[in-house]
């Protein structure tokens, strides 16, 4: 498994756009900063519930269990607001409560749980191959990238910008404050900027409030959130895959590999 920096790069074996053909019934739950967001692979409705700065483990896996009560699932992706190593949170999420890195979600949905990082599944469900830039405009910053098949999620939206970080001037915090308009002008002026220093194939600006842009900027398409429940279906593809892909028997995502790992905490 090759790795650069702090980043392990994981190899998958992707199906066409579109397909995730897979012997098992998916749910895939996207956590974000307002909302917590559900899709079991065959249904076409996504469901969701209000998260925010109070919501802790428990109160997610209740909000989950409640709006999935009518829906059959063997397995579950799960997409979560920061890094993520040997399938585990590995830092508490900025915009939600804490106590994310020590609780035990497999013991509490009682089925297999695969984690990644949420911006890495959206990308992941918005790829079409080459060299992919993703950029979440949520509540936050999610940053990641797909290098002929391989997922690097990236931690840019704290890095320096101007007088703060980026994700404060283009996630919420910065459209609240600076206004719609000057928003999108930070918005154009990262992208520039990471376009000129990552060197992309396809970019894509998903995310809820990347429908607030009048205009995209050059060599970039808008994202779709629904891709994130593909990513999360996509997650468990490689259990069907082709022999010849030669796929790993798990799928991990990635976080920093110095953090260290924190006991579990058992319901």
């Amino acid at each position: 498994m090759a790795t650069r920096g702090h980043h392990t790069k994981v190899p998958l074996w992707f199906a066409t756009p579109g397909d995730y053909s897979v012997d098992m019934n998916v749910l895939a739950i996207d956590i974000g900063g307002t909302h917590v967001k559900i899709l079991v692979s065959g249904e076409k409705e996504a469901r969701k519930f209000p998260s925010g700065p109070t919501m802790t483990p428990p109160m997610m896996i209740a909000g989950v269990k409640q709006l999935a009560a009518d829906w059959k699932f063997e397995v579950i992706s799960l997409g979560y607001p920061g890094p993520v190593l040997h399938n585990r949170p590995v830092t508490e999420p900025h915009n939600l409560a804490k106590g994310w890195t020590t609780f035990d979600f497999q013991r509490a949905f009682k089925r297999p749980v695969k984690f990644m990082n949420d911006a890495a599944m959206q990308a992941l469900g918005s790829y079409r191959g080459g060299k992919l830039l993703f950029l979440g405009l949520g509540t936050g910053l999610g940053t990641t990238m797909i290098v002929d098949g391989i997922v690097e999620p990236m931690e840019l939206a704290h890095l320096p910008y101007k007088k703060a970080t980026y994700e404060d001037y283009i996630g919420l915090r910065g459209l609240k404050k600076y206004g719609d308009e000057k928003w999108r002008k930070h918005v154009a002026d990262v992208v520039e900027q990471l376009i000129a220093a990552l060197e992309p194939d396809d970019i894509v600006l998903g995310g809820g409030n990347a429908k607030l842009l009048k205009k995209l900027p050059k060599g970039c398409r808008a994202g779709d959130n629904a891709n994130a429940f593909l990513g999360g279906f996509r997650l468990w593809t490689e259990e069907s895959a082709p022999k010849k892909f030669h796929v790993p028997s798990r799928l991990r995502a990635v976080g920093n590999r110095r953090a260290r790992r924190a006991p579990i905490r058992k319901l």
